[in-house]
């Protein structure tokens, strides 16, 4: 009787350890997929950023610091 409940108290532990890593990676894949199609920072917000600093924003300036941005992005995916 006393080594059943060792096992199911085992088990459980077992279980929940299990639960908690699988759920972890899940979440983890979720939220980079996310941020791959939903980038937090986009040409809008660009410009918004740039007129609220005194700057004009020029379309190639924007295109250059989206680029720059995405070649960071990429980098930092590799590291990983």
């Amino acid at each position: 009787m006393e080594m059943s409940i060792g096992i199911a108290i085992l088990l459980i532990v077992l279980a929940l350890i299990a639960g908690l890593v699988g759920g972890y990676f899940i979440a983890r894949n979720y939220m980079m997929d996310y941020f791959k199609k939903n980038p937090p920072v986009n040409e809008d917000m660009l410009r918004m950023l740039m007129m609220q600093m005194g700057q004009k924003p020029s379309e190639k300036k924007i295109k250059q610091m989206m680029a720059s941005m995405q070649v960071q992005q990429e980098k930092a995916n590799k590291k990983k």
